[in-house]
């Protein structure tokens, strides 16, 4: 019996075909949307599947995906798997972490330099006619260099933020995360380790890098939002549910902080209405890690996970390794 991939969603047709040299894949280049029941069914007789932060895992899933072996997310996140069901199932997941560190860390900084310095803001202005004079205070926002920045979760990406705003912007760097770095990495990003509540209060721009989890759920909400100063900005890397976006959107609307730029949201694709009725948010359609170059990176990982798998067994990287030590599950 052939092994059956399938692939959730559209990707790069030369990452298909060297699939098709180990697999029977099953492609949805067409891009077809699944509803519950329709993915349920495709994964049925699926032996592995390549997936994004999109594409559900889940009991239900599993629970009718008898031969399912190995779920390769592409992407560093993997919220969409529910990582205990999968292990009970003795289904592997695997990420996609490392190949998007600098592009993203890239990403951040652009999406922090464009909330502070009002730039979506000022091109609509521009694009409407609006513009007829110059003022000076005219989309005067918030200075970068030499400001301070806050990163909450300091992993690959909030340090390679860390470097790029120490190093050339001459930031002031606080950092907050579960563990603290050892001194040479501190010293290398220069950055400094904080508590939570120091570093909304002294932050000019906030940067949330932080993994997603029932701990970190609404890591900023209203009584957060309310300890920032009223001229910062907080940027929203990490994922949806980091945030609170209704209390957010108030908070904008409100001036009680100064911008946001958000590259995911609660509930994505859908978007907070409020969020799209306030000025004062840059909103990207989570692309932190889009070029060319570190998509297909990720897409050939993934690959690999899945051909490493099939052929030896193992992976390159498991986000729940236990399940390639335990006897294999009876079908």
């Amino acid at each position: 019996m052939s092994i059956q991939v399938v692939i959730a969603r559209p990707n790069f047709p030369e990452v298909i075909e060297r699939l098709k040299q180990h697999f029977d894949v099953i492609d949805n280049q067409q891009d077809r949307p699944w509803t519950p029941q329709s993915w349920s069914e495709a994964l049925t007789h699926a032996d592995g599947v390549m997936t994004t932060g999109a594409d559900p895992v889940n009991q239900v899933v599993l629970t009718n995906a008898k031969r399912l072996r190995i779920c390769a997310n592409m992407a560093v996140g993997y919220n969409n798997f529910d990582l205990p069901a999968m292990t009970a199932h003795g289904v592997v997941g695997t990420n996609t972490p490392d190949v998007l560190t600098e592009t993203t860390a890239d990403f951040g900084f652009a999406l922090l330099m464009a909330t502070a310095r009002r730039i979506s803001e000022s091109e609509h202005f521009l694009r409407s006619g609006q513009w007829r004079e110059w003022r000076y205070d005219m989309f005067a926002g918030t200075e970068v260099h030499g400001s301070t920045l806050g990163i909450i979760g300091m992993g690959r990406i909030g340090q390679g933020i860390a470097r790029r705003a120490s190093k050339g912007f001459g930031m002031q760097v606080l950092y907050h995360n579960r563990s603290q770095l050892s001194p040479e990495m501190e010293a290398e990003c220069g950055a400094r380790w904080v508590d939570k509540a120091t570093l909304l209060r002294e932050a000019d721009h906030v940067m949330l890098v932080v993994p997603y989890s029932a701990a970190t759920h609404h890591t900023i909400v209203e009584a957060e939002l309310a300890q920032m100063k009223p001229t910062a900005t907080l940027i929203n890397l990490a994922r949806g549910g980091i945030v609170d976006d209704a209390a957010l959107a108030k908070a904008l609307k409100e001036r009680r902080i100064a911008a946001a730029g958000l590259d995911v949201f609660e509930g994505e694709p859908t978007v907070h209405p409020d969020l799209l009725t306030v000025t004062n948010v840059v909103l990207t359609p989570h692309i932190a890690s889009a070029t060319v170059k570190t998509r297909l990176a990720m897409a050939n990982l993934a690959a690999d996970n899945l051909i490493q798998y099939f052929q030896h067994g193992r992976v390159l990287t498991p986000v729940n390794p236990d399940v390639l030590n335990a006897p294999q599950r009876r079908v």
